[in-house]
């Protein structure tokens, strides 16, 4: 069978190394005669998985011994655009809106109080990100999204504020080199770098929990998910065990740094080609494209036939962009060998010869 390259904005790829093992976890775990899917989630075998996938986050992420809790939680990263509010909007938040996500966020958030929209590059379909905006010191938190999925846009750098930082990491956590002790709140759903849709890794400081003064159902509360070691219901317990899985090679691989290399090289890859062959145009502003999802189109669309016609050709799979865009969006996660952008930009470059 042709290798496929998959460019899928998420689900997504994910090391072969894991796709094996896990495959294997589902027929026998752990020589234990049962299969991942259904041992019990109180057994001993899971209970190590689980607290390995806790450790393993906050290990590479180095807030060990910083005063932060690893859980993982259900319900994807639009349930913890509701939780985020629920635990700590008392009276207002300053959200800064970069996209799809943070708007959903925005919504969520204006349940519970008031949300102050500090910047936000609508006025430009999102195609950059805000800068120069101010958070006021009254509110209760601040809340960004790291990498916008949708339109290709990445925050190179974190306001300093005075109020607990909170962030969507869901599609470049892991993946870059960052002062992770910067952020009080980090979460990020795991289909991205980590795993399989169907669990979300939140990552709280556990002094800003307990300062709201409403009453949270124990479901949405972080504190009963705390002190029940992300076992206060049954986990989704094959997306935690290939989450474990795949720390477990981000390190064997030398972690977030070496990560950091390998996607930046990617990156470069691809952008210099849509940079310098006259046949594409990027979508995002130069000074914010993101390294994870690179958005462009064809300037001339009747070239789209031809164009889609040669990805099939070379296996290039999930290359589509989003409706709110269009043209196309790769994504290079953690995951995705430079060989799969080489390939890439080699039909591109063909294209252009052809043209």
């Amino acid at each position: 069978m042709k290798k496929k390259h998959n460019f899928s904005a998420g689900p997504c790829i994910l090391p072969q190394e894991v796709f094996q093992e896990s495959s294997q976890a589902i027929l026998d775990f752990n020589n234990s005669g049962l299969s991942i899917l259904e041992i019990s989630h109180r057994s001993k075998d899971f209970v190590d998985v689980m607290e390995e996938a806790r450790n393993l986050a906050l290990e590479l992420l180095g807030l060990e011994g910083k005063g932060y809790k690893a859980l993982f939680l259900q319900g994807g990263a639009s349930t913890q655009f509701l939780m985020t509010a629920y635990n700590l909007l008392q009276n207002k938040a300053a959200y800064l809106n970069t996209g799809t996500w943070s708007s959903k966020a925005i919504k969520e958030a204006k349940l519970f109080g008031e949300v102050l929209e500090v910047a936000s590059s609508k006025d430009q379909n999102f195609n950059y990100i805000p800068k120069g905006y101010t958070v006021p010191k009254d509110v209760d938190y601040f809340h960004c999204t790291s990498n916008n999925t949708i339109f290709g846009t990445q925050m190179k750098s974190f306001p300093d504020v005075d109020v607990p930082l909170v962030c969507d990491m869901s599609s470049d956590i892991f993946s870059r080199q960052l002062d992770f002790s910067k952020f009080d709140l980090i979460y990020a759903g795991a289909q991205k770098n980590m795993g399989p849709a169907g669990t979300t890794l939140v990552i709280v400081k556990e002094d800003i929990l307990g300062k709201v003064n409403r009453e949270i159902p124990s479901m949405m509360d972080y504190t009963v998910h705390i002190g029940k070691s992300s076992m206060f219901n049954t986990p989704a317990v094959f997306p935690v065990y290939v989450s474990m899985l795949t720390l477990r090679w981000l390190k064997n691989l030398g972690g977030i740094d070496k990560i950091q290399e390998q996607n930046e090289k990617k990156a470069k890859l691809i952008y210099s080609e849509i940079d310098i062959n006259p046949l594409f145009k990027g979508f995002a502003e130069k000074e914010d494209r993101s390294t994870m999802n690179a958005t462009f189109s064809l300037v001339n669309g009747d070239l789209t036939e031809t164009f889609n016609a040669m990805l099939a050709e070379a296996g290039i799979n999930g290359i589509n962009g989003h409706r709110s865009v269009g043209g196309y969006r790769a994504s290079m996660y953690n995951a995705m060998a430079k060989d799969s952008v080489s390939t890439l930009v080699e039909v591109m470059s063909d294209l252009e010869r052809k043209a």
